[in-house]
């Protein structure tokens, strides 16, 4: 098992010799903001926090997309709220196969902020319930904050303006009618970014929602130097940076702001097609 993804088994096991993990809930739901936190108090895994991808994952839409990352100092104290710290492991999921937002999370908490020891439950919620996992709604657990300040790391981002004249590997995460520009539900303008190929985040995972082996990955990932992953909003270009640690391979560097901030500019060049 890659050290990025953990299995529903192993972390039941963690948890029943009370190992110290601090769980955060990412799921979501990109045409209703506020699905996050409903579905977390309907029912999540005993213990987990919520780590909600519009309120603590993004700052405010606007002029840099639809889920600009948030500032360091604001993320910053979403972790210390959350009492995440770097001497405990942290376990983050979602019910997407981490397309949402776990693999996100997973960006910000380990790639960013630099956490040592963070990983993506393997198949989410889903896998964690075929295991017989029980979920709980409780939500009043006295969370101790913590006082860790991360030394955040932006060479693992990259801007509009450096991708415009970059060489490196693009790749986009949608699905292919999106960056083929046939259909865009989301944003107002549709296509991709000129030179870019697609790789929908979906690609990386098995029927079942759990992560494609190593090898498989290894063998179907696009083969570069360097790469730049993006999406719509700088979400799921995140699962395929996680497909790539699972693969072993040196990791793409993040456009945060991705199709959606693209798009805000018009003299940038949009392509249609393959």
């Amino acid at each position: 098992m890659s050290e990025v993804l953990i299995d529903a088994t192993i972390l039941q096991a963690w948890l029943a010799d009370m190992t110290p993990v601090t769980l955060l809930d990412c799921r979501a739901r990109l045409d209703d903001p506020g699905a996050g936190a409903a579905l977390w108090r309907n029912g999540h895994i005993p213990g987990s926090r919520h780590l909600d991808l519009e309120r603590d994952m993004s700052s405010g839409p606007g002029e840099g997309g639809r889920h600009p990352l948030p500032n360091p100092a604001a993320f910053t104290a979403v972790l210390q709220r959350l009492g995440v710290h770097p001497g405990i492991p942290v376990v983050v999921y979602d019910d997407r196969g981490g397309q949402l937002a776990a693999a996100r999370a997973w960006w910000m908490l380990h790639c960013w902020a630099g956490h040592p020891q963070v990983r993506v439950l393997d198949g989410g919620l889903p896998a964690w319930q075929a295991h017989n996992g029980t979920l709980s709604t409780e939500t009043g657990d006295e969370i101790t904050p913590s006082d860790w300040q991360p030394d955040f790391d932006d060479s693992v981002l990259i801007d509009a303006n450096e991708v415009l004249v970059s060489r490196d590997l693009k790749l986009d995460a949608r699905t292919r009618e999106r960056f083929r520009g046939e259909n865009e539900p989301i944003d107002p303008v549709a296509g991709h970014i000129p030179g870019a190929q697609c790789r929908p985040s979906v690609d990386n995972l098995e029927s079942n929602g759990r992560f494609k082996p190593a090898t498989t990955l290894n063998a179907e990932l696009p083969e570069a130097s360097e790469a730049i992953s993006y999406c719509g909003s700088g979400v799921t270009a995140c699962h395929n940076i996680l497909a790539y640690a699972v693969a072993g391979r040196r990791l793409p560097r993040l456009y945060a702001g991705s199709w959606s901030h693209w798009i805000r500019d018009p003299a940038r060049p949009i392509a249609t097609g393959d």
